[in-house]
């Protein structure tokens, strides 16, 4: 694990500075030396006052298998979701009534978030997961020129 600085957050108080006891963080570039910070060490973490900093693991754990018949139901909400955010859409277009139209693409924009998080619930999305990469390995297949090799690199482990 290794420490990171979202500089959006960061207020530049810079008592990170202080408690770093490898001097990895770096205030000028909002950076943090990854070579530098020591595993798991949270110091800085813990004394962000702005929670500008936060860790990152090296490697994420492989995901649990799911049941097939769970993954079929997630990936058939997934599909039902995507076509209940074309209706949305298609309605919020067509109606002059701007409250209508309004409720209409909020509609679509919950539909399409709920069918991302059962696909990836389904054990999709998650570029490191197996079910990832064979999908990927699958588009190389097809692909052609430099998407190919793009797609070969993606899915290779």
């Amino acid at each position: 694990m290794y420490a990171s600085r979202n500089i959006s957050l960061c207020t530049k108080d810079c008592l990170c500075l202080f408690v770093c006891p490898t001097g990895a963080t770096d205030t000028e570039t909002g950076q943090i030396d990854r070579d530098t910070c020591i595993d798991g060490c949270r110091a800085c973490v813990d004394a962000c006052p702005s929670h500008a900093i936060h860790l990152v693991f090296e490697e994420y754990p492989e995901p649990k298998a799911k049941d097939p018949s769970v993954s079929e139901a997630l990936m058939s909400l997934g599909a039902g979701k995507i076509e209940q955010e074309g209706l949305a859409r298609g309605l919020s277009e067509d109606d002059g009534n701007p409250g209508a139209a309004r409720l209409a693409r909020a509609l679509a924009r919950s539909s399409r978030i709920l069918a991302e998080d059962g696909v990836r619930e389904a054990g999709f999305l998650t570029p490191q997961c197996r079910a990832s990469k064979a999908y990927l390995a699958e588009l190389a297949e097809s692909a052609e020129g430099g998407d190919r090799d793009t797609l070969r690199a993606l899915s290779a482990d």
